[in-house]
Formats: structure tokens, C-alpha cells, sequence
């Protein structure tokens, strides 16, 4: 195999070798695995197949992004009916924007490790 092994850059995961080097899908397939909820390591499909991994990974982060948008946005309606203190509705809203922030980092690390399975291991294309 012999592929160019290039810079990723910033939004590439840590826990993922680069496309290209020894065993780096291996890592890339253990990254997306742990990305998804605990029972999908029982599905031999997803596990033996990193493509459909990664875009399965891409789908749970974007609907756990699109739930946390919803807790965020209703946030200062139904937390006061619960009994919640402002102070801490404030701090759930910046609680929420945060894990906002590291979803989208992990979507486009799940981007960038789904495109370079797609391209069989070399650089993923900059989008």
C-alpha cells in the first residue's frame, strides 16, 4: 500500500492513525464504534464495515445535536415549570451550547475519517 501520508488537520481525531499508515482503519473503526451507543458493538454489520460505521456515526451526531438544540431552545420555558433555579436554566444553556460545539467538532472528524475510508485510506478531501 502505498499512500501519501499527508497533514489532516485540526477537526481529525487523535485516537485515529493517519489514512494510510499501519492499522489505521482498525483505529478509525474503534473511534466510530465508540461514537455510538454501547449496544450497536453487537451489530456485526456496522462492526465489520467501517464505511457504514461512519455514516451511521454521522447520523446519531446529528440527531443528538438536533436534541440538544430542542433541550437548549426550551430550556428557559420548561425548566421553570420543573422547579429549576435560573441560575442553573443559565447554566444548563451554556452547557448545552458547549456539548453544541463538541458535536460539531466530532461531525466533521467523523467527515474527515468517513471520506478517507471512502477514498480506501488516502487523504480525505478538504471540504
Amino acid at each position: 500500500m502505498s499512500h501519501t501520508l499527508t497533514p489532516i488537520g485540526p477537526d481529525w481525531p487523535c485516537q485515529v492513525k493517519t489514512p494510510g499508515s499501519h492499522d489505521w482503519e482498525r483505529t478509525a473503526a474503534r473511534w466510530l464504534r465508540d461514537l455510538l451507543p454501547a449496544r450497536y458493538a453487537g451489530y456485526s454489520t456496522l462492526t465489520r464495515h467501517p464505511v457504514l460505521l461512519a455514516r451511521h456515526a454521522q447520523l446519531q451526531i446529528q440527531h443528538e445535536m438536533r436534541a440538544v438544540r430542542v433541550a437548549m431552545q426550551t430550556s428557559r420555558t420548561d425548566l421553570p415549570t420543573l422547579g429549576v433555579a435560573e441560575t442553573v436554566i443559565e447554566n444548563t444553556i451554556r452547557l448545552y451550547a458547549m456539548e453544541l460545539e463538541q458535536l460539531g467538532r466530532l461531525a466533521r472528524g467523523v467527515r474527515l475519517v468517513g471520506d478517507a475510508l471512502l477514498a480506501g485510506g488516502g487523504t480525505p478531501r478538504k471540504r
